[in-house]
């Protein structure tokens, strides 16, 4: 419920702030990056390691951040 309202609030700013496109970048980023680090927590779970910021950052590509920015919007 709370992500809706706040998809709901980053498209107001979008529309109505002139900063609200790099808003818009940064939640798009942080929620990818979030959803990036859970699959990878789970992962390192299961084969008993522990997983790094710099591991998720690196697996992180251009398409996901746009795929995101599309489920987002």
């Amino acid at each position: 419920m709370a992500w809706a309202w706040l998809r709901m609030v980053m498209m107001v700013a979008v529309v109505l702030l002139p900063g609200g496109f790099p808003l818009l970048l940064a939640y798009v980023s942080l929620r990818t990056l979030r959803s990036s680090w859970r699959r990878a927590q789970e992962e390192a779970h299961s084969g008993g390691r522990v997983v790094s910021l710099r591991d998720v950052v690196s697996r992180l590509h251009f398409k996901e951040l746009v795929r995101e920015a599309r489920a987002a919007l």
